[in-house]
């Protein structure tokens, strides 16, 4: 789903206010009422909130819901794009949009600035986007606790990924500085590197091996398992290394940088021994197939993970992450709505072969999760039209990269994958 952005400049007060009117009408109700819309928007007259509801109507923020008992309305995904867009614009962090550089399984990402022109990373969370027709077949579920819901379970997500990326950063693992987090959506550091699914070669296997083990055990030690620990997100940034000596020449090495976070447990997980083998297989396999490198050591064990937890000074981030608002029935529901759409730690994105199961029939989704027979009017705009454009001005990014958050929009290669000698040390696949 791209980002529709050129309606946002167009959008008034009275518009705002009736927008978020249904967010909050949606903690509640699949459909909200007009009457309710009326009462929560706090607008005077209700000739102005009708108003309101067509204009946001027509531009697909919001949409009229045929075979309701009652005349009511949904939130769209635009619209909660907007709500967010909208709470980063006031805060300045963010000032303008580009391209959409990226699109996993249950997110989208795109190039976007600040207000003094830096470029960064939009990360938007859209769960159960993919999964439909399980979200169809689990529907009583979702009935039957509101908390299924698309738009609290995003907005959960972007919660955890944004929590576990600042203690992460702020303990010094390599990650992208996490910058804000509003509703479904983060907005983080770019890094100009490349996802490692897309490197053919590396001058040092064992090297960047023994690096990526090392920073599972590390996390580890912190109390946390990634879950997700896989070539699709991990990147590859180059660095040179300054040689004390005035007469080697700088030294190029490829640096790890980890992303994302939302399937990331505590090492005190039910099954989380069961996610650490997996991430540390992950790795092993990537390696087998793509280097030809295989360890000579067994392991590592998660007992053996498990003994060094808190030592080394280290703190438990996944306690202190709980403690800063991220609770763990917040946890334990995004687990289990994760697991009943069928997200469990592939990490793929839709270009990649592998998924192309995944991809059948997608176009003839619900990109709101609805219903076949809820049809809607009143939507005089697709939300899947082609759009990335004035709302806010546009940032001038014209590449792609069909991985994850963190890639560079300046060096990228597009889309075909045809790319290579980017990067001194590492030879970049001509498949992605």
């Amino acid at each position: 789903m791209r980002l529709n952005t050129k309606h946002l400049r167009y959008l008034t007060p009275d518009d705002w206010r009736v927008l978020t009117g249904v967010e909050m009408g949606s903690k509640n109700h699949e459909v909200v009422p007009t009457p309710l819309i009326v009462k929560l928007s706090g607008l005077r007259g209700g000739s102005g909130v009708h108003k309101s509801i067509s204009n946001l109507a027509k531009v697909g923020l919001i949409a009229k819901v045929k075979n309701t008992t009652y005349d009511g309305y949904r939130l769209t995904y635009g619209g909660l794009d907007y709500l967010a867009l909208h709470t980063h614009m006031k805060r300045q962090t963010l000032y303008s949009t580009g391209n959409q550089i990226g699109m996993g399984k249950e997110s989208d990402i795109f190039a976007v600035a600040g207000p003094t022109g830096t470029q960064h990373i939009l990360k938007i969370h859209r769960l159960g986007r993919i999964s439909f027709r399980t979200v169809k077949t689990n529907r009583d579920y979702l009935r039957k606790r509101h908390s299924g819901s698309w738009q609290y379970m995003s907005r959960l997500a972007a919660m955890k990924e944004y929590a576990f990326m600042q203690a992460l950063h702020a303990n010094g693992f390599p990650v992208p500085a996490p910058l804000a987090q509003s509703r479904h959506t983060i907005v983080m550091e770019l890094i100009d590197a490349f996802p490692l699914r897309q490197i053919d070669h590396v001058p040092d296997p064992a090297g960047l091996y023994a690096e990526l083990i090392a920073l599972i055990l590390r996390l580890a030690e912190f109390g946390l398992i990634h879950g997700d620990f896989n070539e699709f997100n991990i990147l590859l940034k180059e660095e040179t290394l300054q040689s004390e000596d005035p007469t080697q020449n700088p030294a190029t090495v490829a640096t790890p940088i980890l992303i994302d976070f939302p399937q990331m447990v505590s090492i005190d997980h039910a099954n989380a021994e069961m996610y650490f083998d997996r991430d540390v297989n992950c790795v092993k396999r990537f390696f087998e197939r793509r280097f030809h490198f295989t360890s000579t050591q067994k392991g590592p064990f998660f007992a053996d993970a498990i003994r060094n937890v808190g030592k080394k000074g280290g703190v438990r981030l996944d306690v202190e992450v709980e403690a800063s608002g991220f609770s763990r029935k917040m946890a334990k529901d995004l687990e289990k709505y994760m697991k009943d759409i069928g997200v469990d730690g592939d990490g793929r994105s839709y270009n990649d072969n592998d998924n192309e199961d995944d991809d059948d029939d997608r176009s003839d989704e619900d990109e709101d999760g609805d219903d076949d027979d809820d049809t809607v009017e009143g939507s005089g705009v697709d939300e899947r039209d082609n759009v990335v454009s004035a709302g806010l001005e546009e940032t001038q990014s014209t590449s792609r990269e069909d991985g994850v958050s963190g890639a560079s929009t300046k060096d990228v290669p597009p889309d075909d994958g045809q790319h290579t000698g980017a990067m001194a040390t590492l030879t970049i696949s001509e498949k992605t």
